[in-house]
């Protein structure tokens, strides 16, 4: 990396780097931290059971995304599993994972997150029907921001 690489090329640099040493690594990986001068690269990986602590972000406030999507209070809804780009589909041109109607079920995947380009599932943690995609295609999202909303399934539904 040179001297005078910016703060986006040293975060890339470190991005490829993670993803060769975890590619490297033959356990599971719960946390990677990189570090290069003041810029500092941290992924952790949380058990899908418990919700993840809020992530610790450098990001300054006065220019980061104002998000605000919030579905209603007796609604459960699937929420982001980390700070990204929210994706419908699986590619772009591809068919979106659900659309308003669907029922999914716990762990069937409804989304993506890109986060430092690293594609993370985001998957539902119940059964329900998709009543609202509260965050358009390729967006940016905050951890644990709505993202689907969902009706919870009936008698009829199940």
């Amino acid at each position: 990396m040179s001297a005078d690489a910016g703060p986006e090329e040293v975060l890339d640099g470190l991005s490829r780097h993670a993803r060769k040493l975890v590619a490297e690594l033959a356990g599971p990986v719960r946390r990677v931290r990189l570090r290069s001068g003041e810029t500092v690269l941290e992924v952790e990986w949380h058990d899908p059971a418990r919700p993840a602590p809020a992530p610790r972000s450098e990001v300054d406030p006065v220019t980061a995304p104002q998000v605000e999507a919030v579905p209603a209070a007796d609604r459960p809804a699937v929420r982001a599993p980390v700070v990204g780009t929210f994706y419908r589909a699986p590619e772009p041109g591809a068919a979106p994972f659900v659309a308003v109607g669907d029922v999914v079920r716990p762990g069937q995947v409804v989304g993506i997150v890109e986060a430092m380009k690293l594609m993370n599932e985001v998957t539902a943690g119940q059964a329900g029907r998709v009543v609202e995609v509260l965050v358009e295609d390729g967006k940016p999202v905050e951890y644990d921001q709505p993202l689907i909303a969902l009706e919870p399934l009936t008698g009829r539904d199940a």
